[in-house]
This record gives structure tokens, sequence and C-alpha cells, in this order.
């Protein structure tokens, strides 16, 4: 049967479907006789929920609850019950709606989570480790449980799945058994990736005073669950989890204390490999100013580390760690560059073992982001030797994790070099084509064989991409081909590595760029969604790098070669937005096409078909039409208000491109395009909507209504009722996004708005005198002065004036600065009476902005301009009125009226 279900088609349902039940009592048989062969069998259901899920649905609650049962006994073998589990991760990420549906989500958590808090047989490193490895790989049912919950994070609304898991989550973490507690533990790490914005508002923290308990557990296995909850939180609760960094980072260096003290013989390798995976992620996603109080400490323990230890893996996640805090630390590690560079030269030629070469990928990777943060003036003596030495590593060895991170290392000294680059890229570009287009690693999978080593494709796919073998591979023996890790990463990075160092290095580039492309586009639909991304992303950095070469020079496109790349490139993306089933494709494909509608502009829509389907694509994705979104109409009924995380971030990137849009072709053009648009997004703004939807549709209409200009004002009567609903919902991003909407809205409309203009002030001042968030007040500030250059006789100056003067200086949205600082300066420039008196005031604020990252350079302009003016009108005034500043601010005032 499971040989015959790609021959299947929808005439065959009625026939096959009631066979289905039929064959769960042969399976029962099968597992009492033979668990090798009732795993064999078990792979029907995988084939039919994949290819003909109708035949299944009327049994899916049966079949769940069966391979449930099959699970949750501990008296089989471990691959058959893996097997089982498997089918519910599979049948979770094709048909989640069915899911839903049939309410299966508390009896499956119901099953899984008392596997995952059952103890190892033997407790050992490698049992342990399995917890934390990939869902493809994991041996132990324990741990592949853990891949289910993080199966249902990443597919299911979180408000359908929080609830009843932490039922079971809340008794284990307080449980006298160790391994109630890992469980729970672990439950909370797998579920952030999926369910991180409801994690973030609702619970980050009370889970991370539960996480940071358990790193001081008294049992060693919670301690590492712990860690690794904390590497994942910090990986994926970002910006919020990074405010607790004065609670978290004493914490893991107490930790890593104890663990220094230790001998490297008493060490667990799993307990130093999380309480490093926790440091690293932390510190990465920090800020530098966050980071720079710790930072003495952390390189001095680091470098240390790597002075002492005799374990080669001690000292790669010691090195590792180093990449991490350049990552935050940027220039403030200059005081460490060169210990930290001698440290790596050490391990960079070093390779008579194995474990040498592991230490000198992990340098390589290390000295790739010294490059990319430590400030190219700084890294400049080094880049031209790291560039020899790269291609003298790929020349002396065949190791494709080798090729990966120098390729890795190159992209990261283009930033550096930028078209100095040039003598190495003829040199550069043959060896990633040669990666690209590489069959290395492809093995051939025979039908006799019980495992596969990666992850079977079909030859179709393989063949497809150009992955063409030379022995057999048309044998029909052959069931599939798999391609081992380390030869797509090579072949992803290669990707990744073409596309930045044609972004950097510019014209230089422009003699490869032909060739890369042809061999990149060729692997846009690799059946290894990695590549498939990596390609996706690279294709659009060549046309966009094209582009800027082009303009960055004033050079013609005589022949054409711009058009050429995207007439290539935009109907492939069209096709895999429709039509892939991953959505983090997807995702990426519907960024990089606005990524290229920024830089390009109305050339990526030149052609009129490209503007209509990347527009109708966008709206297949709004109204979950694509096959990565596709579900029966059989599941229609259940409630399309709440979603999974990644599906509404999918939603979300269709949405970005419609404000995108409006800018490459113009408001007035757009209007039809918006039409369409509009009763997509109007529901999402819906007060009982989740926040996250009604946050990104009203953001997308401020940006929209800001680059549509004039031609808005159609829309107005659908905008504003929206925007004022907006200002006074009980959400701060909300809020947020409601006032800039209001503020573009003025800024747009022109005449069509100024009715509106006693109650849009009236809103916005009510707001403001409850307003406690920043963020908020900031955007208020914007969308006032947007309303006085656009009217200033409708807005009551002798009210407003004083108000924003107290809001002054803007504390978070740097953005609105711009705005701001125009409006006011304008209004100097009329020589507007009530200005005037503001100048002290103003003065003041000034000195504060000025010479900082809070303001762009044209606005500096703007406002040294009006303090030279202020200071030749009356030099003597100005004075008394700096002189009340502190000295430092006094200084700045003093250089910017004498430059």
């Amino acid at each position: 049967m499971t040989a015959l279900v790609e021959y299947v088609g929808t005439d065959d349902v009625p026939v096959m479907r009631p066979l289905i039940p039929k064959v769960l009592p042969v399976i029962r048989d099968l597992i009492l006789q033979d668990e090798d062969q009732a795993c064999e069998a078990l792979e029907l259901f995988d084939e039919l929920v994949e290819c003909e899920v109708t035949i299944v649905v009327p049994h899916i609650k049966v079949l769940v609850e069966f391979c449930l049962e099959v699970g949750a006994n501990s008296n089989l073998g471990d691959n058959l019950r893996v097997k089982a589990l498997s089918f519910i991760s599979w049948l979770t990420k094709l048909k989640k709606k069915t899911i839903l549906k049939h309410k299966l989500v508390h009896p499956i958590i119901s099953v899984v989570f008392p596997i995952m808090t059952l103890p190892p047989e033997e407790e050992d490193e490698e049992d342990e480790e399995d917890e934390f490895t990939d869902g493809a790989e994991v041996s132990r049912p324990s741990a592949f449980a853990s891949q289910v919950i993080d199966t249902l994070a990443l597919h299911l609304p979180p408000e359908k799945l929080l609830q009843p898991l932490m039922q079971y989550v809340e008794p284990a973490l307080q449980s006298e058994n160790p391994y109630h507690r890992k469980a729970a533990l672990i439950c909370l790490a797998v579920l952030v990736e999926g369910c991180s914005d409801y994690i973030r508002h609702k619970y980050l923290q009370a889970l991370l005073q539960v996480v940071c308990k358990g790193i001081q557990d008294s049992h060693q296995v919670v301690r590492h669950a712990a860690l690794f909850t904390l590497g994942q939180f910090s990986e994926h609760l970002q910006p919020d989890i990074s405010k607790y960094h004065a609670d978290i980072l004493p914490l893991l260096f107490d930790y890593m204390g104890q663990v220094r003290s230790q001998p490297d013989k008493h060490k667990s390798l799993i307990g130093v490999t999380k309480m490093y995976y926790a440091l690293e992620m932390f510190c990465e996603n920090l800020s530098t100013e966050m980071l720079l109080p710790y930072l003495p400490t952390l390189m001095e323990t680091v470098l240390s580390t790597l002075q002492t230890s005799h374990s080669p893996h001690v000292k790669e996640l010691a090195i590792s760690a180093i990449g991490a805090t350049a990552n935050a630390a940027k220039e403030h590690m200059l005081p460490y560059f060169t210990q930290v560079i001698e440290h790596l030269k050490v391990y960079l030629v070093n390779t008579q073992l194995e474990d040498d070469r592991i230490l000198q990928i992990q340098a390589i990777d290390s000295l790739g982001v010294l490059a990319r943060q430590i400030g190219a003036e700084n890294f400049m003596p080094l880049a031209e030797e790291c560039i020899q030495l790269g291609l003298k590593l790929i020349q002396d060895n065949d190791d494709p994790d080798l090729r990966r991170c120098t390729y890795g290392l190159f992209s990261s000294i283009s930033i550096v070099l930028k078209v100095n680059m040039e003598p190495y890229l003829a040199t550069i570009t043959k060896l990633m084509i040669e990666s690209v287009k590489s069959a290395e690693g492809v093995v051939a999978h025979y039908k006799e064989e019980e495992n596969s080593v990666f992850q079977v494709f079909d030859e179709e796919d393989l063949t497809a991409s150009g992955e063409e073998g030379e022995n057999g591979m048309d044998d029909d023996d052959i069931e599939g081909y798999s391609v081992e890790n380390a030869y797509l990463e090579e072949k992803e990075d290669s990707c990744n590595a073409l596309g930045e160092i044609a972004s950097n290095t510019g014209m230089a580039f422009i003699p490869f760029l032909e060739q890369c492309f042809s061999e990149v586009i060729k692997i846009i639909d690799h059946p290894a969604s990695n590549v498939r991304k990596a390609a996706i992303t690279s294709v659009g950095q060549f046309c966009c790098s094209l582009h800027k070469a082009f303009t960055e020079t004033n050079t013609p496109d005589q022949t054409g070669a711009l058009n050429k790349l995207i007439v290539d490139t935009i109907p492939s993306f069209i096709e895999i937005i429709n039509t892939d089933a991953d959505r983090t494709v997807v995702m990426a494909t519907l960024e990089t096409t606005n990524e290229m509608l920024k830089v390009i502009g109305g050339l990526v829509v030149a052609d009129e078909n490209h503007l209509n389907a990347i527009t109708t694509s966008a709206r297949n994705v709004l109204q979950g039409k694509t096959m990565c979104q596709g579900e029966d109409e059989d599941d229609d009924d259940v409630d399309d208000e709440q979603q999974a995380e990644y599906d509404a971030m999918l939603i979300e990137c269709a949405g970005d491109l419609v404000p995108t849009l409006a800018t490459a072709i113009g408001g007035q053009n757009f209007a039809p395009y918006f039409a369409g648009f509009l009763p997509l997004l109007l529901p999402k703004t819906k007060k009982s909507n989740p926040v996250s939807d009604k946050s990104f549709a009203i953001g997308i209409f401020s940006e929209t209504i800001k680059n549509m200009g004039p031609a808005i004002v159609p829309f107005i009567q659908h905008l504003y009722p929206v925007l004022v609903n907006g200002c006074r919902d009980e959400d701060d991003e909300v809020r947020n996004n409601a006032v800039y909407g209001i503020g573009t809205l003025a800024e747009s409309s022109g005449e069509a708005l100024y009715p509106k203009y006693p109650e849009l002030l009236n809103i916005l001042f009510n707001l403001v005198s409850k307003e406690d968030k920043v963020q908020v007040i900031d955007n208020i500030c914007g969308a006032v002065c947007r309303l006085i250059m656009s009217n200033i006789s409708g807005v009551p100056m002798e009210q407003v004036l004083p108000i924003l003067m107290q809001c002054l200086p803007l504390k978070q949205d740097f953005e609105e600065n711009t705005t701001v600082y125009s409006c006011i300066v304008n209004l100097f420039n009329m020589r507007h009476p009530l200005i005037i008196q503001q100048i002290p005031v103003l003065i003041g604020v000034f000195a504060q902005v000025l010479g900082t990252k809070q303001i762009k350079p044209d606005t500096q302009i703007l406002l040294v301009g009006m303090i030279k003016e202020v200071h030749q009108q009356s030099p003597d005034n100005f004075q008394k009125i700096i002189s009340s500043l502190p000295p430092e601010l006094v200084t700045k005032m003093n250089m910017a009226v004498s430059s």
C-alpha cells in the first residue's frame, strides 16, 4: 500500500479510505511479531498525509490515538516508539488545523510530556546530549518527545498550546524528581522559537526566574537543562530578555567560575557546552552598552581558559565565545585584539590531529567575526594575510567544513577591503562556484538499506538541482539519495558568501557576477531548504549589487544586464512563494523581493507582469492560499483569528511588500493595488484580534500612507477610524503604530484632513497626559510636528508648543528626530514668536543630541545652522544661555558655533 500511495489519485480515494481502519489491527499484530516490519508499515501513514491526505482525514483522530499508544508503551523498542511519535510531528506540520479541530492537543501533551520525564536507563553524557539534538537525529523516545513539543509550538497558535502544556510543566517544576524538573525546563526551551512573542509579552519574567533557579539546582541534569533553556531564551526572546542582564550575567559568571575550578577530568562536557551556549547566546545579542561593564571579566575568563585548559572541546567553546563577544562589543574588543589574534594563530596553522582541525575551523569563524566587528581600519593590516591563509588552507585540505568557514572569512574581509579585494576575486569566486556546483557528499541509498544518513531525496530532486553523480544514478535498486550535512552547509555558505562579497566589492565584482548568478540560480529549487534560502538571498543580492554598481559610478546599463537578471529572478521567486512547502523559504523569498524593491525600485516591476505577479502572490499569502499555508477546506471551520507565530511572520513578510511597492511605483500607480490589499488587512484591526495582528496591519497602513502621499486621500474614510481606534488600544505597540499613522495621514492628505485636526489634537494630547511608554510619547511628538508642518493654522500653537518642548529630547524612537527637528527649524526660519521664546530650552535640547547617533547627519546640519544663527544674532545672549549647561555640553555648543 505504501508503494501505491504515489500513484493514488482523487478517483481512488473512495477505494483506499475504507482500508485504513483495517490497517491498524495488522500493525498491532506486527508489533507483537516484528517491530522492524511494524516500523515500515507506519510509513504508510506518513506517505498518505503527504501525498493524499483526504484518504486519512476521517481516521486522523484514531491514527493519532494509536500512535500515542505506541509511543507511550515503554515495553516496545525505541525505534518503533520514535517512529510513532514522528507521525504526530509530521501530521502537525501538514495538518495543524486538523489537530485543533479534533481537540488533539491535550491528548498529545498528556502522552508526550510523561515520556520526557523518564530517566535514561543508563545515565551517561551521550544519552543526555540526545536531549539537545535535532529531531532528525535523536534515537530515544524521551528525546524525540521534546521535538514533538517543538513542532507543536512552531505550528499551533500559542493560545492553544501554552495553557494545556503549563498544566504539566508547572507541577513538574516543583517536583522532587530531577528528571521531572529537567523535562519542564526542556519544554520551555523548545517552546520559545515558535511562541516567542506570546512568551515575551506574558511570561518572560516569571519563566526567567524559573530558569535562573534551575541553573542553581542541586542536580546536574537540571542545571544543564536550565542552561540550554537560557540559551534558547537568549536566542529567541530578544530584545526583551537583554533587560535582565544584571541578573543573568553574574549568575553565568559564577557558574563559569565553579566549572573552571574543577579539573578537566571531573568536568561534565555537556555542562561546559551548555554553559558556553547560554553565555554566547546571551552576550551575542546584548547591545554594546549593556555588555561593556562585563567585558573585562568575560575576556579574562575566556582567554584564561584558552591558556590553561587541556580539553580541545573546552578550547573550541572558548574560541567561539570570543566571536560571540566580538559581535556585541564591536570596536571595544580592540584592547584584547592583539592577544586574541596571538591565541588564534596557534590554532590557524596547527592541524596535526583531528581535534586541531576542529579548533582551526572555530578559529577561522571567530576571526571572521572580528573582521566584521572590530572596525575596518583596525583589521586592515591583517586582511590580505587572512585571504592568503584561507586560500592556502583550501588548497592544502579537502574538507567541506574548512571551505565553508573560510568562505565566511572571505565575506567578512570583503567588508574591510571592499573594492580592494579585486586581486583575489577571480580565485575566490572560482572556488565558491565549484562548491555551488559540487555533487560531493551525495550518497545513494539502496532499497535493502534500513537507515539513511541524513535525509533521503528523490532522484528527480537532486538531478533537478544539478547534483548528478557518475555511479549508477539510474539504478532501479536506488531508493533515493542523501547529502552529508557538511556538504550542504558548504553549498549554503558558498551562496551566502558570494552574495555578500558582491554587495561589498561593488564594480570589482561585475566581471564575475554573471557566472555566479547563473550557477546560484540553478540551485534555487535545491531539495535542502537552507540551500534554497541561501540561493534566493544571494540571487537578490546579485541584482541589488549590479544596480548599486551602475548607480554609484554613473555607468549606464547599455546591455540591459540588470533587466536580464530581474527577468530570470522574479518569475522564479513568484513560483517559490506560491508553491514551496517550507514557510521559512517563502519568508526568505518575500524578504529578498522586498529588499530588491527598496534598492532597485521600479525597475523590478517595470514589466507589468512582474507587478501583477508580486501583488497577486502577496495577496495569496495574506489569504492563506499558498502551498506552505495550505490545508483542506474541511478544516475551514477552525478559528482563524489565532495562528502560529511563524504563520503570522509569513503574513507580515507579505504585508511588508505593500508600502515598498507604493514607493517603487508611486502612490497614484499603486492606488488600484492598494484597494485590493485593503479588504485583506482591515479585518486584522478588529478589537478582538491578537495584538500582533492589529499592530502589524496598522503599521502597514501607516507606512503605506506615508509612501503613497496624496494618492491616499480616497482611502481616508477607511483608514481614519482604524487609526483613531488604534490610539485608544490597550497595547502600547498598537498605540504607537496608530499615532505614527495619524501623523503620516496628516502629512499625506493635506486639506482633506484639515476638518479632523481638532479631534486628532484632542486624541493626541489626551494620550500624552496619561501615556507611560516613552516610544509612544516620541511618536506623539512626531505626529504633532507633522500636523504643524501640514497645516500650522489648524494647530493652537500656544497650547501645543509648550507640551512638545516638555517631551524633548526624544527618549527612544530616534527616527522621529528628523521630523521633530525639521519642524522646529522651519518654525525658527519663519520667526514664529512662540518658537523664539523657546530658544533657551531648545539650545539645551540641541546640546544633548548633537554629535550623537540619535540624529542623522542631515538633521545635525540643520541644528548646527540654527545654533550658528542664534549665536550670530546675539553672541552675549547665546553665551548666557549655554553657561547653565554642563561643561562638556558648553564645549560642544562652542564647537558647533565655530564649525
